[in-house]
């Protein structure tokens, strides 16, 4: 008997993504064991077309940014990876070597991140294309890293560089020269799960960067009821972004404030700052030190001279 064309689609594209507890995508719901002793943890991100990625980004690049937007809230609450549930509304008219590049991208993460897929929902659509993922992760009860628990003095951190996923977007829509670098952390953002698992028990709180480095760390210092300074010379950069820059200072305000960088943004006592360093340096991710939280309210970028820099704007917001 043939199957009608939803459930061939499946079949073919997504059922190769299944893990165990998927059961071949051929029930109505998954069946799933978490780890004995463990919490679960949960987060879900949905992805539009003209909104969180160019309709004309390489299909293979889409379910991979889908999976790793949310293995970043995962790595922000300090959690291990274990599975994840997707709903697909393709436009219609969509073909299936489209959607063959699509699935292939979410193989390739699958291995590298060791987190497999239970099931969802896939639908066609006369709108935008428009992706939906909700993932489930681990950790030991009590133990997940939360956006609370910042105080007054502590050290605020973030890993990696700022500005590359703004940056990229500015290149890929002709705004900055074409950069490979730039246009690639767009496109495919990096989850720093590693990071967060070692930083549990060392960060009194954290956050993934995804609305703009200012406007994250806003979230971070009103959850501890203060607020925060970031020095903008140690905000860490890469070259690309550092030479758009120099080109143009006024890129400053959309480096700090852009978004997309999926960096993990987060708090530490001052006497950890070595412990910091060598948790970093064990999952291999670079941390700077950038700022502290301090009394008050509100986050202010200030300048090598003292002076607070102006911001149009603290970040991204949908509404």
């Amino acid at each position: 008997m043939t199957l009608p064309a939803e459930f061939g689609l499946i079949a073919r594209h997504f059922a190769p993504l299944a893990g165990k507890g998927g059961l071949g995508l051929g029930d109505d719901a998954a069946l799933l064991d978490p780890p004995p002793g463990r919490s679960l943890v949960l987060a879900a991100d949905a992805m539009v077309a003209g909104v969180h990625f160019l309709p004309d980004d390489p299909p293979e690049t889409l379910g991979r940014k889908l999976l790793r937007v949310n293995l970043s809230d995962l790595a922000a609450m300090g959690a291990t990876p274990l599975a994840y549930l997707m709903t697909t509304a393709f436009p219609r008219g969509v073909t299936q070597d489209w959607i063959a590049a699509f699935a292939a991208g979410l193989a390739l993460d699958q291995a590298e991140f060791g987190i497999e897929l239970l099931g969802g929902d896939t639908v066609a659509t006369d709108g935008p294309a428009t992706f939906s993922l909700t993932i489930l992760g681990h950790v030991a009860p009590g133990a997940a890293l939360r956006r609370m628990g910042a105080r007054v003095g502590d050290e605020v951190w973030v890993s990696g560089s700022i500005g590359d996923g703004a940056l990229g977007l500015l290149a890929l829509t002709g705004r900055l020269p074409p950069d490979p670098h730039l246009a690639s952390r767009y496109r495919l953002p990096q989850p720093r799960v590693a990071l967060g698992l070692a930083l549990v028990g060392l960060a009194r709180a954290a956050m993934d960067v995804s609305d703009g480095l200012v406007q994250d760390l806003g979230h971070l210092a009103r959850a501890a009821g203060c607020g925060a300074v970031i020095e903008a010379a140690s905000v860490p950069l890469s070259a690309p972004a550092q030479a758009a820059l120099a080109a143009d200072p006024a890129l400053l305000p959309r480096i700090m404030t852009g978004g997309d960088d999926y960096e993990l943004l987060f708090a530490a006592d001052p006497a950890d700052s070595d412990r910091v360093l060598a948790a970093a340096a064990e999952a291999g991710v670079p941390v700077t030190r950038i700022g502290v939280f301090v009394a008050g309210q509100g986050v202010r970028l200030r300048d090598p001279a003292g002076h607070d820099v102006p911001l149009p704007a603290s970040g991204w917001s949908h509404f």
